[in-house]
């Protein structure tokens, strides 16, 4: 197979695995748009159970309360009663005491008991809001759930049948090089082979040396880029080469040198960049 077919193919090998590569990040995202629905769900059931078991120790206080005023009211009608059998000052004075204390009592507790009951209503309408607030995100879900489903399993019939499509445009060409142009794809935002302009590399601006660039030029085997991993290929552009020979010959090279520091930085971001330049390297001098 020709270099130049070579590269063609692996052009349209780019285009389909860049799609394919979207769409599989798409796959891994769907799931992400329910966790916040999710995590707001189960605010709300951890709520709902604290609530309920506020609501549970509130209801159990109302009837204790409940009770002690019923004994209040029993004592102080018990003792309004002793009043017409009573036959000494000494035993009205303590019975009236014991009156006036059952209805201090009484009171305060029917106070108590009134705030509590109120406390507890109050309880009672938000686990209502609670309860159809679970039941809302729960039925929301399950329909959002079932439409990712399928809309994932669409995505995975279409990633299907990229790859069948990958098979097609790579077919000829070594798998260790495909193996390596993928992970350059996935990690170069869909970019894995770029001309190489004058004496420089289109995909990180870095300029390469002139033996290296002429083994690129002459075409004769896949090399990639020592900087940023790429593979390349040589694009005639004689009114660019003219300006860089001229750059050269003149000893003005800032421009160059400030694109150069930008892939420098581009590609030192991934770890398998080095071993890409080590054998890109080792390539090129052999």
């Amino acid at each position: 197979m020709l270099m130049e077919e070579v590269f063609e193919r692996l052009r349209e090998y780019q285009e389909i695995l860049t799609k394919r590569v979207g769409i599989e990040r798409e796959v891994d995202e769907i799931p992400k748009a329910l966790d916040a629905q999710m995590e707001l769900l189960s605010r709300v059931k951890k709520s709902y159970l604290e609530k309920n078991e506020a609501f549970q120790a509130s209801e159990a206080k109302v009837r204790d309360l409940r009770q002690e005023l019923a004994e209040a009211e029993s004592t102080r009608e018990g003792a309004e009663k002793q009043m017409d059998s009573i036959s000494t000052q000494r035993e009205y004075e303590a019975l009236n005491k014991e009156i006036r204390d059952a209805t201090d009592r009484e009171h305060g507790i029917r106070k108590d008991l009134q705030r509590e009951e109120r406390s507890l209503a109050e309880i009672e309408e938000s686990l209502r809001r609670d309860e159809s607030m679970i039941q809302l995100q729960e039925t929301e879900i399950a329909e959002k759930g079932a439409k990712i489903n399928g809309e994932k399993e669409h995505k995975l019939v279409e990633i299907g049948e990229l790859r069948a499509n990958e098979e097609r445009a790579s077919s000829g060409i070594d798998k260790d090089v495909l193996f390596k142009f993928e992970r350059i794809i996935r990690n170069k935002q869909g970019l894995g082979i770029v001309p190489v302009k004058g004496y420089v590399c289109t995909g990180c601006y870095m300029i390469l040396p002139a033996q290296f660039v002429n083994e690129v030029r002459s075409g004769n085997r896949i090399i990639f880029c020592p900087y940023c991993s790429r593979v390349l290929y040589y694009q005639e552009t004689e009114e660019a080469g003219e300006q860089l020979f001229a750059d050269i010959e003149s000893g003005s090279l800032s421009d160059l040198e400030d694109y150069a520091e930008e892939g420098e930085d581009e590609g030192e971001d991934e770890d398998y960049d080095d071993g890409d330049k080590d054998s890109s390297m080792e390539d090129s001098e052999g």
